[in-house]
């Protein structure tokens, strides 16, 4: 009885290792093709971060050693003399990155108010000339930005806003892309659970805020960033409206450390240090922000 036992087992037992053996031997094909994978991602990502890199490790140099030729990847020596400079400097760079950074706040919280309304009705409701109206919206993001510029201008100083927040804040939100945007998104939502909610006496107002916004967190997210940096990044429209050095916002008012025949290179180096830390935190968070969103609310794309 044992003998039998130990001879019908004893073909499983000299399977389990030609299995084994088998996995083995696809899985170096697996690995090489991840190592190669990997390879080419952190290839790509030092090519994306070398610049940044750069800038960071610039702006720690002194003036002589950031001009050096050839140039040195690192600091030599070590100094945070840019950064003390800017600190101490008679132009108010704090206050230039708190208007900036008000400016940018602000003109956000406008358009994810102004665009969701706008995209909710363009993608959800049945209203005369809706594609007409829709049309008009996007037609106005093929013509260059430059060519608002006189116009909105001209409003801005009839409503007595120059030299004031509402300049740099308000011509920005009235863009169209933040409608398109998030009616592209609306339009593939699933209309099943807006049907369910006005079954159970929902309107229009309470599917918008309830069902339709928290479903689209990912894309109010995004649009969110994209809002945010336009403006935090915005050089020309600041220069004509806003005419105090004190209401000046980071971008235009870090020129002014350029000089028309010296460049201090750390200290612009620095200043870009500065300017860029609101944008990655803002990235970092929207980032994670949206791939919780998506798992959560179980949509696809």
């Amino acid at each position: 009885m044992t003998t039998s036992t130990l001879s019908t087992a004893a073909p499983a037992a000299s399977a389990t290792p030609v299995a084994v053996s088998g996995r083995r031997r696809r899985n170096p094909r697996r690995t090489w093709s991840k190592v190669g994978l990997y390879a080419i991602l952190t290839v790509g990502a030092l090519i994306i971060l070398l610049p940044l890199v750069w800038i960071v490790l610039t702006s720690f140099k002194t003036d002589s050693d950031a001009i050096n030729n050839p140039a040195s990847p690192l600091p030599n020596p070590f100094s945070i003399d840019a950064y003390q400079t800017l600190i101490n400097s008679n132009e108010p760079i704090l206050r230039w990155f708190l208007n900036s950074l008000a400016a940018g706040v602000l003109q956000t919280l406008i358009i994810l108010v102004t665009a969701s309304m706008g995209a909710y009705a363009l993608a959800r409701l049945d209203f005369p000339g809706k594609k007409i109206v829709f049309g008009a919206i996007v037609l106005t993001l093929f013509v260059p930005p430059v060519i608002f510029l006189i116009p909105n201008y001209l409003i801005v100083q009839n409503l007595g806003w120059l030299d004031t927040l509402w300049a740099i804040t308000i011509p920005g939100a009235a863009g169209a892309f933040g409608i398109f945007f998030l009616r592209q998104f609306f339009v593939n939502l699933p209309g099943e659970i807006e049907e369910a909610a006005r079954l159970d006496g929902a309107g229009d107002i309470r599917i918008f805020l309830q069902i339709i916004l928290p479903l689209s967190r990912p894309a109010l997210a995004t649009l969110a960033v994209l809002s945010f940096l336009a403006n935090w990044n915005d050089f020309l429209w600041p220069i004509y409206v806003l005419l105090s050095p004190d209401h000046e916002t980071l971008q235009p008012g870090l020129a002014v450390l350029q000089g028309a025949y010296s460049t201090h290179f750390a200290i612009v180096m620095a200043g870009a240090v500065i300017a860029s830390v609101p944008v990655m935190i803002l990235f970092t968070l929207a980032q994670r922000h949206i791939v919780e969103s998506v798992a959560a609310s179980g949509l696809k794309g």
